[in-house]
């Protein structure tokens, strides 16, 4: 809760920031909107250096949400003159060893997500030590501080897992099935972990190969009809949802499908009722952060989070929400 009052307290003052400076003067206002202006024109609105700050993620190949954090990303590097560089591996030592690569090239900042930590100690300790910031982003929030990174970014996934047992506390549910669809992220453990740790009902954890899709749909639908009793299947990825829901159909389910993350399908679906309800960890604002946090760093020493993790949510959305996130999910910023 405390670090849920940090982030608000953030937001508050960063609209108060912006709503004081357009005020200030007739002058002010015109230089904030020029500024607006050349940002949406593709033009930086400041006078830094161009730094080059590298993202380096944990995603595999084709995994929708890291696109929607790349565009985050890549908007706030055009506003503060970033040289942006975006590389990612599901292996650890394969994610290690771009880490390894980014520090050869010098760049002026990092921002790396810790899925698999143990992995990825040494190459943000080198990092470190070669004068060079970093940020995490998205998973590892446990192990951010100790690393040595500036903060961290993203949705303690604890509090996500639990906001899901509560939810589905809340619509009678007895008996969830949670899909791990990435074996090995300390991220999705934390949440399959909290859903158990609040859910009144039994959890069951099921492992898939998040990078087969026809396998993922046919362990979800061997367990459903193997065990009629699940009344509640939660994915933890967008992607996964839609799967979910045809397994489901295929084994003759009556069990609810709900989901980690949002998409376009994700809204589409929850608007007309096929999924019960979404976690939302804002990916967009992740990215954007990640690099307005880094360039806040190199040009003023500045650092959010008071030493606790900077959140991004989790905020559950259900059939009323959606038909509002549509336009946003469309255009690949929800």
């Amino acid at each position: 809760m405390a670090r849920f009052r940090t982030w608000v307290g953030i937001a508050v003052a960063g609209a108060l920031s912006v709503t004081l400076a357009g005020c200030s003067s007739t002058g002010g206002k015109r230089a904030e909107d020029a500024r607006k202006a050349a940002a949406a024109q593709g033009r930086a609105a400041v006078n830094t250096p161009r730094w080059t700050f590298a993202m380096i993620t944990h995603s595999g190949d084709g995994d929708t949400f890291w696109d929607i954090v790349q565009s985050g990303a890549k908007q706030a590097a055009v506003k503060d003159n970033i040289n942006f560089l975006y590389s990612h591996d599901d292996e650890a030592q394969q994610q290690a060893q771009l880490v390894d690569a980014a520090v050869d090239k010098k760049v002026d900042g990092i921002i790396v997500t810790l899925a698999k930590p143990d992995a990825l100690k040494a190459a943000v300790a080198r990092a470190e030590k070669a004068g060079i910031p970093v940020i995490t982003v998205n998973s590892g929030s446990e192990q951010s501080k100790a690393f040595g990174a500036l903060t961290h970014i993203g949705q303690d996934e604890t509090i996500a897992g639990e906001a899901v047992g509560d939810e589905l506390n809340k619509r009678g549910k007895k008996k969830a099935l949670c899909v791990l669809h990435e074996q090995g992220n300390v991220g999705h453990e934390q949440r399959c972990d909290g859903v158990t740790k609040t859910f009144h009902g039994t959890v069951q954890k099921l492992y898939v190969n998040g990078t087969n899709m026809p396998d993922v749909q046919s362990a979800i639908e061997a367990k459903l009809q193997a065990d009629k009793s699940v009344d509640a299947v939660v994915t933890l990825g967008a992607p996964y949802a839609d799967t979910a829901v045809k397994a489901k159909s295929d084994a003759g389910s009556k069990a609810e499908v709900d989901t980690f993350d949002l998409n376009a399908k994700v809204a589409a679906e929850l608007k007309d009722g096929t999924l019960g309800f979404a976690v939302d960890q804002q990916p967009y604002l992740q990215g954007y952060e990640a690099v307005d946090l880094l360039w806040a760093y190199k040009y003023n020493g500045d650092v959010l989070g008071g030493g606790q993790p900077v959140l991004t949510g989790p905020q559950i959305i259900t059939k009323d929400q959606a038909a509002a996130l549509a336009e946003y999910t469309e255009r690949g910023t929800r």
